[in-house]
């Protein structure tokens, strides 16, 4: 039988553990990834304990209070702090999830905390993102049009056409998605993944483009759209509760629609 296992210097090692001072109330466990390739060594995790009475509430603000008082070496990406940003996207607890909205205590035993899998990371919890924003500036997300705009007003819509964006324009583009997609971790080289193909429906769908044609040309791919094979991880999985593989679906309906 074939025995399959990692190269020794991708293992996970057992790093530091860090215990909470004396006096503590409320601790708490944060068991978190490390990896510096300037060190050379392999990836570990390290554990932290805190008194939660010494930070806010949130995930993210544990990861705070440990990088300004703990360990100023831990590395991550965070920003607005309401939801709104997508940059403390992570997986936390076995989901990927945005740090700054989820509570710590709605966590039950130690906290785990990674950086989006299935991803090349940069360090620590910064995961390497630049193919995710290459494949977003692929799908042309701004309005094209061929016609001049009205010289006294803006191109106007009717409610029901704003409508058709609601579940689209809020995506924030914090990669969950696409890193909880099965389809993305085998073919992310080619297929466009959730994230991405959400943002091009949200520009196929708006009344004001003029290059819903050319948007479906180019997504008429055996990879770049049909890899999706609603398994629906994305949908369960995004922060701002939108459904990716419905966007999806109702691509391909348009593809069928226009070839019959």
């Amino acid at each position: 039988m074939a025995q399959l296992t990692l190269p020794n210097n991708s293992k996970v090692m057992q790093g530091k553990t860090v215990d909470a001072a004396n006096g503590a109330t409320r601790r708490k466990r944060f068991v978190i990834y490390r990896w510096d390739p300037d060190s050379g060594d392999n990836p570990r995790t390290d554990t932290y304990e805190i008194d939660l009475d010494k930070c806010g509430p949130m995930v993210l603000d544990a990861i705070i209070y440990i990088k300004n008082e703990i360990d100023p070496t831990l590395t991550f990406r965070r920003s607005c702090r309401e939801g709104i940003c997508g940059s403390c996207a992570m997986n936390i607890d076995g989901t990927n999830t945005l740090a700054c909205t989820i509570a710590t205590e709605s966590i039950k035993g130690d906290v785990g905390i990674y950086p989006l899998p299935h991803m090349s990371v940069r360090k620590d919890l910064v995961p390497d993102l630049r193919h995710f924003y290459a494949q977003y500036a692929s799908i042309k997300p701004w309005m094209q049009t061929q016609t001049p705009p009205p010289p006294d007003k803006e191109r106007l819509q009717s409610k029901e056409e704003r409508m058709k964006l609601d579940g689209l324009y809020e995506c924030i583009l914090c990669a969950c998605c696409s890193t909880s997609c099965p389809s993305y971790w085998w073919n992310s080289d080619r297929y466009l993944g959730p994230a991405i193909l959400l943002q091009a429906y949200r520009w196929i769908i708006d009344s004001r483009d003029e290059a819903t044609g050319e948007r479906l040309d180019d997504l008429e791919d055996p990879f770049r759209l049909y890899r999706c094979h609603t398994i629906m991880n994305c949908a369960k999985t995004c922060p701002k509760g939108l459904n990716p593989g419905k966007a999806i679906a109702a691509i391909k309906k348009l593809m069928v629609t226009r070839a019959v």
